[in-house]
């Protein structure tokens, strides 16, 4: 896999600027380096994991609006995988119906869509973040529509009921379904798929020594508990188009001692190289509850040693909001993307701004209608 521009400011040439540059993973084209990161909706109001009108606009919007690639918010590969029970999902051919209108309409606008594939393990079957859920925290209880949740251990993430250790055979289930919603994801018309290995969801869990306790082939040591993220690549890489890209977003820190770190990271990211993975989508946090350093390009300094290390492309994410900034990540060689994540909730149309303050002509990035509302 290579990253390619067929301008780079990196060789000297100044315009147009990096973040605007087309590029290409595997035979996806992409108009820039501008992804929109996944950001859970919570508004499956039916509860049966199919996108609704508010997907297709929130992500529609932001395909008009200029960005690069659009990634779904997390999307579960079971029902019990949900963080929440209004979550999409892609487990059954009614939720490929509906996301097929989805990818169609973000195509007609320029952008490559990505579903970032999901369990959320033992942090499944939370209350939705949403105002009106304010004063319900924790687990959903059963009788109100939550269900038993499973992870590595018995041990329970903080404020949360405690989960069902998994057998081999739950494993070995949830690699299946991790290739059998990546199936779904060809037939529903996405670009790429991103498998959702950060923010202390399963695999996250697998992956950190403060959650995985496990003796078995699945734990005992790094190799270990890396099997899970290993099992499930080779498994969604060889379920989807030889041209369809491939990305993982992992936690690059546990932010504690003793977790998850920057050098387990950059270990995991080779492995994943040489099973077909083609970037990284550095995050970080998650698994435990920790002290976390965050500001402004917080984790970009995490994107840079894996990239450089790994030799691998990688997207920088985390309160990157100004596009100055978020050029200078590129051509300071910490990433190759920049993911925008809250900024864009605010902001649908956040690169057509990047343009026009970077200096390049911002209307290739508006949809024919609005050219006239052009900065």
């Amino acid at each position: 896999m290579t990253v390619t521009a067929a301008d780079d400011p990196r060789s000297g040439t100044p315009d147009p600027p990096l973040l605007l540059t087309p590029t290409t993973l595997r035979d996806v084209h992409l108009r820039n380096r501008i992804w929109l990161a996944p950001m859970c909706q919570y508004s499956v109001t039916e509860r049966d994991g199919v996108p609704t009108d508010w997907h297709l606009v929130h992500l529609g919007a932001r395909a008009a609006g200029g960005f690069g690639l659009v990634i779904t918010e997390a999307t579960a590969v079971s029902p019990e995988g949900r963080i929440s029970p209004q979550d999409t999902g892609l487990w059954n051919d009614a939720q490929v119906a509906a996301w097929q209108r989805i990818t169609r309409f973000n195509r007609e606008q320029g952008a490559a869509t990505a579903v970032q594939l999901a369990h959320a393990g033992r942090k499944a079957s939370t209350w939705p973040t949403l105002p009106h859920y304010r004063r319900h925290h924790g687990t959903i209880p059963e009788l109100s529509g939550g269900w038993r949740t499973v992870g590595p251990a018995e041990e329970p993430f903080p404020g949360l009921a405690a989960p069902e250790a998994m057998t081999v055979e739950q494993i070995q289930g949830v690699v299946a379904d991790f290739a059998a919603a990546a199936r779904r994801a060809v037939a529903a018309g996405f670009d790429a798929v991103e498998l959702h290995f950060a923010h202390g969801y399963l695999v996250h869990e697998f992956l950190s020594p403060l959650v995985n306790t496990r003796e078995d082939a699945y734990g005992a040591g790094g190799r270990g508990r890396r099997r899970l993220a290993r099992e499930i690549a080779v498994a969604v890489r060889e379920a989807i188009d030889e041209a369809m890209p491939l990305i993982v977003r992992i936690s690059a820190t546990d932010w504690i001692g003793g977790g998850w770190d920057v050098d387990q990271s950059c270990e995991l990211a080779l492995e994943l190289k040489q099973l077909g993975v083609d970037a990284l989508h550095v995050s970080t946090g998650g698994a435990v509850v920790a002290d976390i350093a965050s500001g402004p390009d917080y984790q970009v300094g995490f994107a840079r040693e894996i990239r450089e290390r790994a030799g691998m492309p990688v997207a920088a994410v985390g309160l990157i909001t100004d596009p100055a900034g978020a050029e200078r990540v590129l051509t300071d060689g910490s990433a190759d993307f920049v993911a925008i994540g809250r900024a864009a909730l605010r902001e649908p149309s956040w690169p057509q701004r990047a343009a026009h303050e970077l200096g390049a002509d911002p209307r290739p990035l508006y949809p024919g209608p609005y050219t006239r509302g052009a900065w």
